[in-house]
């Protein structure tokens, strides 16, 4: 049975501080997300509900809230829910102008409670910055100095500090030893914003490392506010594990955890845990991506530890729900719990051996029917093209006859012709198709593929038009492409977030 209702924003605001697990989920795409959202909205886009509502919500008799742009999406979206198995239903009255209009804050961005603590975590544990001109006349003067960048090594590749070595946040715990050559060497953690350079800075001193450690405050934004240049293409990364940290700094993330509360938990009440249909267990493999792709713990999903804290809204969907940590090294998974902790979650830590041995596999969903660039070819005028990938992608380059949609805007078919829906992934193409009906195909292959088969292939600067591409970001979206504007905004912006938040949303963090 079903249970499905309508909540006044007033409502919903009241649902989110009962101190019950809840999932408010914004089913808007993420254009429209990030120009306004209330503070603790998941982002899960009507086009990828199937494709991602598993992984964020895995318990089925959650407690669920979706909200829209008041156009209908949310409704769409509890039907296909229901569908899925979901119990417990509710769609807020008005989506995000009633909200608005009820005197709640939207606030633009994304990732905005972990940005937000940030903000909170440096005043309130005392995390020390520092200059991008005082970073650049330490490295001028020859000091003894590391810059460590707490990004992943994709975004270290796109800018970094010169001179910075990539080492993301969550792995600092294990490998700080391999990148710290004494205890006499100024360290300065930075990242493209903010945030990450606190958590990461903060990361160091909580592990009580003697050094003088900061924060670059600004990041590589304030670098480049400074005319100061940066380096592009870098893949300095840390090495491979050699030196163990010293035994006392594993005595301190013991303490430091459990004084958090982020007990480490046996086999026994893990498996209870999980097998319990009125609570939300999330366990998590916090390792680097490597590690997890060459040697994964079965039954743990991978978030690693940096970007779990960053951007908690990408892995938890429900609120109140208990998380589980796994490391193999002890070390990696009790800091991410600590910070986990400080952001107002339950977390808790395990070992591999802990786990379940035959963990639950989710079921494949049916996928479309596929069709190649060949036979599409060869017959091109008996199908409808709607081209499924994102809107960048659309403009790049794409089949002459094909038309851009995304699921939120497709009608249903004319059933005269078989719809082909152009994507590299099938569950997206297998919901719109439900959506739309009739007779539909999958072709995931692309543009080297379609040249091959004889299609035409064209980019077109302007469609879809910008007014049309609700998939993309707009708000500073080339801050870092050249646009001092955007990066100023966006720093005012990241400042500016303690000032939006109210009592409730302030409470959510514990930073002591």
């Amino acid at each position: 049975m079903v249970f499905m209702q309508a909540l006044s924003p007033l409502s919903v605001k009241a649902l989110l501080a009962d101190g019950q697990e809840f999932a408010f989920l914004d089913v808007r795409e993420a254009g429209e997300f990030g120009e306004g959202h209330p503070f603790l909205a998941i982002p899960l886009a009507y086009s990828r509900l199937e494709a991602d509502i598993a992984r964020l919500v895995p318990r089925l008799s959650t407690r669920i809230v979706l909200i829209d742009g008041g156009n209908g999406v949310a409704r769409r979206a509890a039907r296909a829910l229901a569908a899925l198995g979901y119990s417990d239903l509710s769609i807020t009255e008005g989506g995000v102008a009633a909200w608005q209009a009820a005197g709640l804050v939207l606030f633009k961005g994304v990732n905005l409670p972990s940005k937000t603590f940030g903000e909170l975590a440096e005043a309130a544990l005392g995390t020390p910055h520092i200059s991008a001109q005082q970073l650049q006349q330490l490295q001028a003067s020859g000091s003894k100095l590391v810059v460590l960048d707490g990004r992943p090594l994709a975004e270290f590749n796109k800018m970094s500090i010169p001179g910075a070595i990539s080492c993301p946040n969550g792995e600092l715990a294990l490998r700080h030893a391999d990148l710290i050559p004494d205890a006499e060497t100024t360290v300065v953690v930075n990242c493209a914003g903010r945030t990450r350079s606190i958590v990461g800075a903060q990361t160091l001193r909580d592990l009580g490392l003697p050094n003088p450690i900061y924060a670059l405050e600004n990041g590589t934004q304030g670098w480049y506010l400074n005319d100061l240049p940066l380096d592009h293409g870098q893949n300095r990364s840390y090495p491979e594990h050699r030196r163990a940290p010293a035994p006392e700094v594993a005595a301190r993330l013991a303490q430091l955890s459990a004084e958090q509360g982020a007990a480490r938990i046996d086999a026994a009440r893990l498996s209870a845990w999980l097998a319990d249909p009125e609570r939300t267990t999330y366990l998590l493999d916090v390792r680097s991506p490597e590690e997890f792709a060459a040697s994964p713990i079965a039954g743990a999903a991978h978030a690693p530890g940096g970007q779990l804290v960053q951007a908690t809204d990408q892995y938890l969907g429900t609120r109140n729900a208990r998380i589980v940590l796994v490391d193999t090294d002890g070390l990696r998974a009790p800091m991410t719990a600590v910070w986990l902790r400080r952001l107002g979650h339950e977390a808790y830590l395990a070992t591999p051996d802990a786990l379940p041995a035959t963990p639950a596999t989710p079921p494949a969903e049916a996928a479309l029917p596929r069709i190649s660039s060949a036979t599409l070819a060869a017959n091109l005028d008996a199908y409808d093209l709607v081209d499924l990938r994102d809107s960048a992608s659309y403009r790049a380059g794409h089949i002459d006859a094909a038309r851009w949609s995304i699921r939120p805007l497709l009608q249903r078919g004319d059933g005269h012709r078989a719809t082909v829906f152009v994507t590299p992934e099938p569950a997206l193409a297998a919901a719109a198709a439900r959506d739309v009906g009739g007779n539909s195909l999958l072709l995931t292959e692309g543009p080297e593929q379609w040249l091959r088969a004889g299609l035409t292939v064209v980019a077109s600067a302007d469609a879809p038009s910008d007014a049309e591409r609700i998939d993309y970001l707009f708000f500073v979206h080339d801050r870092h492409s050249g646009n001092k504007a955007a990066a100023r905004a966006y720093l005012e912006w990241e400042t500016g977030l303690l000032a939006q938040i109210d009592a409730q949303e302030r409470a959510l963090f514990c930073l002591g």
